[in-house]
């Protein structure tokens, strides 16, 4: 198999198994995705988070304001630009976060229990640092 033909099964293959996974979510995937900008990256306000999801500000302010609503994130005035927020992560908010990626590795651990066998469970074992890599270079280019 060619690098081309090889590097669209596995966008397909990741793709897939990711939008899979997150059917175990209890929240809104941009939400989700807000929590987890917030938990990885810090700070940021709502423009950035739109820029890292590819989405509208709206679309990205929308899922702020809820998360806010809940307390989930906390907001405070940006000190170089007053007519921007910074978005923090609050503790409830991590926790949550932490109970959406609990259901995801339960709902992927158990179809790994499921459907592979130990050899297989140590082939993907092995596909993992080069998953790694693959994000890495992915980031830098």
């Amino acid at each position: 198999m060619d690098d081309a033909r090889l590097a669209e099964e596995l966008r397909l293959t990741i793709g897939q198994l990711v939008r899979t996974v997150r059917t175990a979510d209890t929240m809104p995937a941009g939400e989700a995705a807000v929590l987890g900008y917030l938990d990885r990256d810090g700070t940021m306000t709502a423009a950035d988070i739109a820029k890292r999801r590819g989405v509208t500000h709206q679309s990205a302010t929308k899922a702020v304001k809820e998360l806010l609503d809940r307390g989930l994130v906390r907001a405070e005035a940006h000190p170089l630009d007053g007519r921007k927020l910074l978005l923090h992560l609050t503790p409830a908010g991590g926790s949550r976060l932490t109970e959406e990626r609990g259901r995801r590795a339960d709902v992927l651990g158990a179809a790994i229990g499921d459907a592979l066998d130990p050899g297989e469970r140590e082939v993907l074992v092995a596909a993992l640092p080069l998953l790694a890599r693959l994000t890495d270079r992915l980031r830098v280019t």
